[in-house]
């Protein structure tokens, strides 16, 4: 919404924001990165969808009215230039003392995610450096909302304070290349759910950096799953801008948090039969390939049982069906969901020996998982989407008239739009039967993928490592 303010305020038209009292830093934040650092705002006070409705008359004409009327007829002027302190360059050293003032100081400036980290000297960047072909300040991408531009100088950096290995350093700029992808929507990585992007890597480099793609694939542990992970929160932290100190741009209600990077098992796909989930997302089978989506919230393990794969399916489109179904009115509303399951090479096994293609297990349950049509709504409004109605969405041709084939609220209508959303990745522990979900937050991290790209004596650069 401030986006939209901050357009027609360049257009020369007088607007005025309404922001609740959760929202005002996280206001100034990302004003100050459209380039309008006094936009108007009219301050709700408290939080408008637990209030009573007296309440929230008195307050809209006690505190908003006025505001309102006092931003649209004042003379104020627009400062359209960012206003931001001096940041370091490239190869100006910051500090000089021990691994504990260096940590005690990163933390101080809010560089940290909380944990100790490997100070960025300008040996160990260099070190990164050497396993790309791109230069130092090369643009890789912006990052909204503090916009700083992504190079690999502070790729290697940020790498550096994660733990990362040098040899990560082109899976790390093809990571970042998917983020900055307008498509990914960083801007609206600090929004309410606390969504967290996760990482999936496939191909042969998952295997040449000693990713884990077996066993407590999602647990802390192996150095690449979990330092790569570390990598994309510090760089969502410190380019980006989202904190969640005062006067930040994090505003996770609740939030929540897995700083580890999801391996693919692709011998487990080439086993049964299965195409990767990198082919899945359109790229060659063999390619090396990272995907980053945004993650809302999880299922429980999924168990199933028996040799007949229609078992299997069932339980999975109960379970997944719960955890997606009650977020799925905000994708209906945007049009976009991208839910993933994590399958065991066991249970994948058990679908590929009897026929069962990736295909036919996302139709099954695109067909199978639904909600009525009463709570989508319902959840909607609580939510803050007060104004969605099926009809409305069909009407404008947002969502396929069969989500109104009769007028019945407690009808069932489906939780996804199109079977090819529904990502399925085949990791973990073989010698278990457990699958799990991830439900993304509709058009906000939709999954992005890139190749990625190695220098052409990358062999040789590994075994100088």
């Amino acid at each position: 919404m401030l986006r939209a303010s901050a357009a027609v305020e360049r257009a020369g038209v007088p607007t005025v924001s309404i922001v609740s009292s959760g929202f005002l830093k996280q206001a100034e934040v990302v004003a100050r990165g459209l380039g309008i650092a006094d936009l108007r705002i009219a301050h709700y006070p408290g939080t408008p969808m637990v209030d009573s409705h007296a309440a929230l008359r008195t307050k809209v004409e006690q505190d908003l009215l006025p505001a309102i009327v006092d931003g649209l007829s004042s003379a104020r002027s627009v400062k359209r230039e960012r206003e931001s302190l001096p940041e370091p360059a490239p190869r100006e050293i910051v500090l000089r003392g021990t691994l504990e003032e260096v940590n005690e100081r990163f933390y101080d400036a809010g560089w940290t995610d909380g944990l100790p980290v490997v100070p960025p000297t300008l040996e160990r960047i260099e070190r990164f450096l050497r396993f790309t072909e791109r230069a130092p300040d090369a643009a890789i991408g912006m990052c909204p909302p503090d916009n700083r531009v992504a190079t690999p100088w502070n790729i290697a950096a940020t790498a550096v304070m994660a733990g990362c290995r040098p040899e990560y350093m082109p899976l790390l700029i093809a990571i970042v290349e998917a983020v900055t992808d307008p498509e990914f929507r960083i801007q609206d990585a600090g929004s309410t759910p606390g969504w967290e992007p996760l990482i999936t890597v496939s191909g042969p480099i998952a295997t040449q950096l000693d990713f884990n793609s077996g066993a407590s694939v999602m647990r802390i542990g192996r150095r690449a799953n979990s330092s790569v992970g570390r990598f994309l929160r510090l760089i969502l932290r410190n380019l980006a801008g989202f904190r969640f100190a005062p006067g930040a741009g994090d505003k996770g209600s609740i939030a929540q948090n897995f700083l580890v990077a999801l391996a693919e098992n692709e011998a487990a796909c080439n086993e049964i039969g299965w195409a990767p989930y990198s082919a899945d997302r359109g790229f060659q089978a063999g390619d090396s390939v990272v995907t980053v989506q945004s993650v809302v919230g999880t299922s429980p393990p999924i168990y199933t049982g028996s040799d007949d794969p229609m078992e299997h399916a069932r339980v999975l489109a109960d379970v997944v069906g719960h955890t997606c179904s009650y977020w799925s009115p905000v994708a209906m509303a945007y049009s976009r969901y991208d839910p993933l399951i994590v399958m065991s090479p066991s249970v994948a096994k058990v679908f590929a020996d009897h026929g069962w293609t990736k295909e036919r297990i996302r139709r099954y349950l695109f067909d199978n998982i639904r909600i009525s049509a009463q709570d989508a709504e319902r959840y909607a409004y609580y939510i803050g989407l007060t104004g969605f109605k099926l009809r409305e969405h069909v009407d404008k041709g947002l969502l396929p008239p069969e989500y109104c084939a009769s007028d019945d609220p407690a009808r069932l209508v489906r939780v996804f739009q199109k079977p090819e959303s529904i990502g399925i990745v085949v990791a973990g522990d073989p010698g278990r039967n457990q699958s799990k979900c991830y439900c993304s937050n509709h058009t906000q991290g939709p999954p992005v993928s890139r190749k990625v790209v190695l220098p052409p004596d990358w062999h040789a650069r590994l075994a100088t490592r």
